[in-house]
């Protein structure tokens, strides 16, 4: 966890400043805590050409592939009601030929993040996936889907897939301070390794915390505040999906969406309505409770359920005592160098 400059800044400014036209976009959010209000402000900004990843596109990936923003996509599973014959945005789009998607299991998916987070080209997966459809079927990757090579070791033809590096990431978490230390708690899928995959990071969250609050839980720091480009507090801004700790999934606010999205008009009328009349996600809770009334956003609040404290304290935090001595030897820094210049012999 590092302290830094602060970032904080609106989601407006977040992405204008950090996506770009013609990137590669990633939603960190695996299937829970999507960053809606990230996905609405990239849409009400028009961004286009985009290749977007994500694991698991559903009410996410509708949203922008249904505004236009999206040219191709990378995922293991999209939103597709009643298959080929039914309807939805992503489907719609295969159909009329606005977008090519190139489709992983989600091991090879993680692996291709993992590769891109600890800065490997490539990964090893099962070798299974080259007697089906995901290996014989592809689109605008061609070759570069998947690599057969020799392992050095064995002599094997290995299975590998590329590293992904997406230009940026959005991603939504309960907490973050000021710098961009954002912590996350719940189902963690390929979270962390989207964001530290990628080269530009935009956190949202529930709150932003004094910068102790994070320190005094740092396994919850899942991504580092040295990688983070700007962090953006936005209360309910994954709604109407969940996020552990602060609400339930919106199942009325879901069910109007998926209705809205089984026809073009719908969906259209639907981000009209819900994204682009809604500059910000103040605006979007304010048309919530017009329609719906407070009382049913606040029946989604989640009751609390905290873990245990865990205890990380310790006699000092440091090797050096209050009169700058070090504590095993009892020599200051000017002594101990010293002691180093002379090899350690002979010091007074």
């Amino acid at each position: 966890m590092t302290e830094t400059a602060c970032k904080i800044m609106t989601a407006r400014e977040a992405i204008r400043r950090y996506v770009n036209d013609d990137d590669h976009l990633i939603i960190g959010n695996y299937t829970v805590a999507t960053c809606a209000e990230l996905v609405f402000e990239v849409a009400r900004q028009k961004k286009k050409s985009l290749t977007l990843y994500s694991q698991s596109g559903i009410f996410d990936v509708e949203v922008l592939v249904g505004a236009g923003c999206v040219d191709r996509l990378i995922s293991t599973y999209v939103y597709r009601a009643g298959g080929k014959e039914g309807s939805s945005a992503v489907e719609r789009a295969l159909k009329d030929g606005s977008l090519v998607m190139e489709d992983y299991s989600n091991f090879q998916y993680n692996a291709r993040l993992v590769a891109g987070m600890h800065g490997f080209s490539f990964m090893q997966v099962l070798e299974g996936a080259m007697l089906s459809d995901l290996y014989n079927k592809r689109s605008f990757m061609g070759d570069d889907k998947y690599k057969v090579i020799t392992c050095p070791y064995t002599g094997k033809d290995i299975l590998t897939v590329p590293a992904a590096n997406p230009d940026v990431c959005i991603v939504h978490v309960q907490r973050a301070d000021r710098y961009g230390n954002a912590q996350y708690w719940g189902a963690m899928g390929s979270v962390a390794a989207a964001a530290l995959a990628s080269k530009r990071i935009i956190v949202s969250c529930e709150e932003i915390v004094e910068h102790d609050v994070v320190r005094s839980s740092p396994h919850l720091t899942i991504i580092p505040g040295f990688r983070v480009d700007a962090v953006v507090e936005v209360p309910w801004g994954a709604h109407p999906c969940e996020v552990v700790g602060y609400y339930n999934l919106d199942k009325l606010a879901y069910a109007s969406f998926l209705l809205a999205d089984l026809s073009a008009e719908g969906l259209a009328d639907w981000i009209d309505q819900w994204v682009y009349q809604c500059p910000d996600r103040a605006a979007y809770l304010n048309k919530y409770a017009g329609i719906h009334g407070n009382k049913t956003l606040n029946a989604i609040r989640a009751r609390a359920f905290y873990s245990a404290p865990a205890n990380y304290g310790s006699a000092f935090t440091s090797c050096w005592d209050e009169n700058g001595k070090e504590r095993t030897m009892g020599v200051t820094l000017d002594e101990l160098t010293a002691i180093i210049e002379h090899g350690g012999k002979n010091h007074g």
